[in-house]
């Protein structure tokens, strides 16, 4: 069998046609245009005094603000996490607390001078990243915190 005996027809325009054509149909919404971005290029210097002035502020709504003031169009508000400073500050001081960046490097040394019997380089090179990782952990909250790595415990 080459085809099918009662193909299925399509439905007709006809009367889509007819009624638009008639005015009974409503014409489609054109959508409104969205705003335009704007860019513009800064120097570094320039970027990071516009940042020290906007504070938490987003730099767009920064700007905006200067230059239109109280004039300027409210925008849709984005949700941005809130950054928990307590909890951060609270996560920093268990951290130095705790002395386990002392005690995994004094660890560290032992094992490099040789005073852990049998530790296999592979245990060394282990501690050694670990001190890293902790490093690297209490730089971050030091960051989180906009603490400069002096201002750590």
């Amino acid at each position: 069998m080459t085809g099918s005996p009662h193909p299925i027809k399509p439905p007709s325009l006809v009367p889509t046609f007819r009624a638009a054509a008639s005015g009974e149909v409503d014409p489609p919404r054109k959508r409104a245009p969205k705003d335009r971005p704007f860019c513009l290029r800064l120097t570094r210097a320039e970027r990071e005094r516009l940042e020290q002035e906007a504070g938490t502020m987003p730099l767009g709504a920064y700007i905006r603000e200067r230059l239109f003031g109280e004039n300027s169009a409210p925008r849709r508000k984005r949700r941005r996490p809130a950054v928990d400073q307590a909890g951060l500050a609270k996560v920093l001081g268990m951290l130095g607390a705790s002395r386990l960046a002392a005690n995994v490097n004094q660890l560290a040394k032992a094992a490099k001078l040789g005073l852990i019997a049998g530790a296999a380089p592979e245990l060394i090179q282990q501690i050694m990243d670990a001190c890293e990782d902790i490093r690297t952990m209490r730089n971050a909250l030091l960051s989180a915190l906009g603490m400069s790595l002096e201002d750590g415990p």
